[in-house]
C-alpha cells in the first residue's frame, strides 16, 4: 500500500529541515496571519483542498519500513509535488523517487535499490467547508504509467480515483476520510482492482500544530490476496507560514503487504 540512508541521512533532513524553517519564519513575518501551508503529509488520507492558483508545493520525507520481524528494511523518500492552477484545481507529482532494501536471509544479507514507479493526476476541490453543517469535498486521480526501476519496475498502467473530505466536527477537532478505487499491479505483474479507505482524526490546538492517528485500507492487496489495514500517529508543526515539518510511527494490523513497524519523518514548502 503506497503512501506509501543511513542513519545520518535523518540528521541531514532536520538539519536541512531547521534551517530552511528558521529562513522561513524571517521571510513569513509580514505573511496573512491566517494563511498557513496545509500540506496533505504526513496522513494516510489526503486532504480535499487545493493550493491556490500560481503556488507550487512540495512535500518530501524518509521512511523506513521493517518486515519480518526486522530481518526486512525498505528506505525511501515519499514526495509530493503539487502545483496550483486556481481555486478548484491542482496538478499532482508523486512518488517514493528511489527506494533501497535490505534483507537478512539465509545466504547473508542480500542489499537491492532502485528507482521507484512515478504517477501524474489531478485534484478537483468542488465544495467549500462550512463548519459543522458541511464537510469540504474533493476528488483525486492519480496515472502511474509503467515506470520505476530493477525489482521495483512496474510494468502495467494503473491508476486509482479517491474523495476525500474534510470535516470539521467540534473545535480544534476534524476528521478527514478519503474512498476509492484502484486498478493496482501485484508482484507477479497481475492487474487487480481494489477497494480504498482511509481516515485521519486531527486535533489542532493551535493553528501550527496538529496530532494525528490515522488508519488505512485497501481490499484486496494483490489478485486473490487478503484485505491490508495500517494505522499510524504522528504529529505536524508549520514555522512561519510555509512550511510544515513533521514525524510519524505506525505498524501493519493486517495483510501481507503491510510494514511492522515504519517511521517517518518530513518537510513540506509552499512556493
Amino acid at each position: 500500500m503506497d503512501k506509501r540512508f543511513k542513519p545520518y541521512s535523518w540528521s541531514i533532513l532536520t538539519a536541512a529541515g531547521l534551517v530552511v524553517a528558521s529562513t522561513a519564519f524571517a521571510q513569513d513575518i509580514a505573511s496573512d496571519a491566517n494563511d498557513y501551508i496545509n500540506p496533505d503529509r504526513p496522513g494516510i488520507a489526503d486532504g480535499s483542498n487545493v493550493i491556490d492558483g500560481g503556488h507550487f508545493q512540495i512535500e518530501s520525507g524518509i521512511q523506513q519500513e521493517e518486515r519480518n520481524g526486522g530481518h526486512d528494511r525498505t528506505r525511501f523518500a515519499p514526495t509530493l509535488l503539487r502545483l496550483g492552477l486556481d481555486e478548484n484545481w491542482e496538478l499532482r507529482a508523486e512518488s517514493n523517487v528511489y527506494t533501497w532494501t535490505k534483507s537478512n536471509s539465509s545466504q547473508g544479507i542480500v542489499r537491492n535499490d532502485g528507482a521507484a514507479p512515478a504517477s501524474l493526476g489531478v485534484k478537483y476541490h468542488f465544495m467549500n467547508s462550512q463548519g459543522v453543517e458541511q464537510p469540504s469535498l474533493g476528488a483525486i486521480l492519480r496515472l502511474f504509467p509503467a515506470s520505476g526501476s530493477g525489482d521495483f519496475q512496474t510494468h502495467n498502467v494503473t491508476g486509482d480515483f479517491r474523495l476525500a473530505a474534510d470535516w470539521d466536527f467540534a473545535p480544534d477537532w476534524s476528521l478527514n476520510p478519503n474512498v476509492g478505487l484502484a486498478r493496482y499491479e501485484d508482484s507477479l505483474q497481475r492487474l487487480f482492482t481494489a477497494g480504498l479507505f482511509a481516515m485521519t482524526l486531527n486535533y489542532n490546538p493551535s493553528k501550527v500544530l496538529n496530532f494525528f492517528v490515522d488508519t488505512g485500507v485497501q481490499s484486496p492487496e494483490a489478485r486473490h490476496g487478503k484485505t491490508a489495514a495500517i494505522y499510524d500517529a504522528g504529529v505536524a508543526y508549520i514555522v512561519g507560514h510555509e512550511i510544515q515539518l513533521d514525524f510519524s510511527i505506525g505498524t501493519g494490523a493486517s495483510g501481507a503487504a503491510p510494514p511492522h513497524p515504519f517511521v517517518s519523518a518530513g518537510i513540506s514548502k509552499r512556493f
